[in-house]
């Protein structure tokens, strides 16, 4: 089963994810990185969740790998939520996309996408390389 489009809800930029979003945007994936203990994170934040250390924000070349994902099949639109383990060291949770779902398996190598939100900026979602 091929994937469809669903919509997607405009995400609301603060002061410290607007980067982010501007980034998405641009085609650009970026996560955090700290400038103290050197780890990587991500949900964007301003301070780091494992020293409390000042973060910046470091571009990824947006590959990774399905660490663990779920299909809904059920909503109105089927889709696929996976956590990408990036290349460039945290994991996020995405939506897999244009591909067949029952093609989705743990280890894939994925790379970032960018979909249109209704009305808003870019999110970025994975589908298989």
């Amino acid at each position: 089963m091929m994937t469809t489009q669903r919509k997607i809800l405009a995400p609301v930029a603060n002061v410290e994810t607007q980067a982010y979003w501007d980034a998405a945007d641009a085609g650009k994936l970026l996560v955090k990185k700290c400038q103290s203990c050197g780890e990587p994170h991500f949900y964007p934040r301003a301070l780091c969740p494992f020293c409390f250390g000042e973060t910046e924000w470091q571009e990824t070349n947006g590959e990774g790998e399905i660490y663990s994902f779920s299909v809904m099949r059920r909503a109105e639109t089927p889709y696929a939520i996976a956590f990408v383990k990036l290349d460039a060291g945290p994991t996020m949770m995405s939506n897999i996309v244009d591909c067949d779902f029952d093609g989705i398996a743990i280890g894939q190598r994925v790379r970032v996408v960018f979909q249109p939100s209704n009305g808003g900026h870019k999110v970025p979602m994975f589908t298989p390389v």
